[in-house]
Formats: C-alpha cells, structure tokens, sequence
C-alpha cells in the first residue's frame, strides 16, 4: 500500500515532506549562508510580511512555515489565510517574527514552495472555472517536477482540480507504448486483469475511432482520448455511450477548455498545471528590526 494516496490529506510535517524540505534547506544554505552571516549582527531580531504580489489561489503556506521553522524552531510565524483560498493582490498572507538572520536563510526556499504551489493552484482554479456548470473534471498528470508531486498534486486539488494516479503504482493507465509492446489494445487489458484480477478502474489511451471500438469491446472503464480534435471527440463519446469513462488529453489550455468539455467528456487531463506552471509573484519584506533579542 503507498504511504500517500490521493484522497488522503497532506501533512506537512510528516516524514517525506520533512525529508523535501530539509534537503530544499541544506542544497540553498550549505554550510553557511556568507551574506548574511557577514552582514546581519548575532542577537539582531526583525519581523518580516509575506505579501501578495497579484490575485492568486493560495497553497503551500504550510510548506513555507515548516521551512521556517526547520531553520529555527523559536521563530513566529501566523498566517492570515489557509491553502484553497483566494488572496487579493496587495493583501498580507503571513507574518514571521524572530532571529532576522533565520528570516532570511528561510526567505527564499519558502518563497520558492510558496510561488511554485500557489502557481500551480491558480492556474488549476482558472481552468476549474472555464468549465463551470459542465459535469467534467480538471485532472492533472504525472507531468510533475522530479521530487514534488506530492506536493504539486496537492496544489492541484487547492484550486479544486482533481487527482489523476500519483504514480504508476496505484492506477492502470494503458498507453501507446505498452499498446505496440503487447501487440494491441486487447492484448493489453487481458494481460492487466490476468496479472490484478478485478483491478478497476482499467484505463486505456487511444488515438482514434478504431481504437476507441476496441477499447469498449474490451471493457474498459476509462478510455482516455489523446490529441483528438473536436469533432473525433464528439464521435468518440457517441462511440461509447456512457459504456465507460471518457477523459480528454492533450493540447488543452485555457482558450479551448470549455470546448473540450461540451463534447460530453467526463474528465480532462492537463499537463500545463504541473509542467509548465508559472510561479506566481509573492514576497518577503522586512518591517522592523532590533540589535538585541528581547
């Protein structure tokens, strides 16, 4: 059984999230961080703002405070707002108070988790909205950056995207390759359920409307269409008529989301909100500072 599946919660302060952040920590700070050892005088404490650069889907503040924390556990640190919620441009999302030299060995790793999740969240939310009203699901992919997609795909579900597998260990997803090594679609799936008898859900990516007969003739539960236009994909969920799941792939953004989703797909999957994602802008800056701790 994994140790994280997708219906489950994160924790952040559980052991493989503890691990990431730790080694987050150490690749930025190495043995020392020369600038501000050099600069920032022993005892001097400050307190500092994490703020909203633009609108955007929050998540990874609890990521941010395990990195504070890890630095220094004496540090302070309140946030104003909770993963999955919309911040304004402008608006305060956290306050950290404590060691100024802590503060700022912590800044930009926090930060980095910070944008990159929040980036991720934010674009997930902006597709979730494209097809409002519309019985579709945005899923993501295993498009994800080496080592983060435990945390990418939580972001996924802040901005209220759904989970695809978290890997290949806890799904059956046929594709082309293993279509061209197991000499066809039937092949494949009957090779699947004689090694995990009453496996479900069995998905099969397919590329055209032969394959998509093929796939139905085979029971499949999940018949992901890859790269089709419009119109095949239309054709392709008159082909199988409620008889399985059908997931758009491929090519989606923004301008064609909604589209996809009027062919009568029952999911969408999306690369883009993982692989391509754009940091969004958020920042630390300092407010006050002290020679001395209190």
């Amino acid at each position: 059984m994994p140790s994280y599946m997708k219906d489950q919660p994160i924790m952040f302060t559980d052991t493989k999230v503890k691990k990431l952040i730790r080694e987050s920590v150490e690749e930025d700070l190495g043995r020392m961080d020369m600038t501000t050892d050099a600069v920032v005088h022993q005892g001097m404490t400050a307190s500092a703002e994490i703020l909203s650069c633009e609108d955007l889907v929050l998540a990874g503040i609890e990521a941010a405070r395990e990195v504070f924390l890890y630095i220094d556990s004496s540090l302070t640190f309140v946030s104003r707002f909770s993963d999955g919620e919309p911040v304004r441009k402008g608006e305060k999302i956290a306050g950290i108070s404590g060691d100024a030299a802590a503060i700022l060995k912590a800044e930009r790793v926090a930060l980095n988790f910070l944008q990159h999740l929040s980036g991720v969240a934010t674009i997930t939310s902006a597709f979730v909205k494209q097809i409002s009203g519309l019985p579709v699901k945005i899923m993501d992919t295993r498009k994800t950056l080496p080592g983060l997609r435990l945390l990418e795909k939580y972001a996924v579900r802040m901005g209220g995207g759904t989970n695809h597998r978290m890997g290949l260990y806890d799904a059956v997803l046929i594709k082309d390759n293993h279509i061209a090594v197991a000499g066809g679609i039937a092949a494949a799936v009957m090779r699947v359920r004689e090694r995990f008898p009453g496996i479900r859900p069995v998905e099969v990516e397919v590329t055209d409307l032969q394959e998509v007969r093929e796939a139905v003739e085979v029971q499949a539960d999940v018949i992901m269409l890859d790269n089709m236009d419009i119109p095949m994909m239309q054709a392709a969920v008159e082909l199988v008529r409620k008889r399985a799941e059908v997931e758009a792939s491929g090519n989606i953004r923004l301008e064609n989301v909604r589209e996809t989703a009027m062919t009568g797909v029952d999911r969408i999957s999306v690369g883009a909100l993982t692989h391509s994602v754009r940091a969004v802008d958020i920042s630390l800056e300092i407010k006050f500072r002290s020679s001395q701790k209190e």
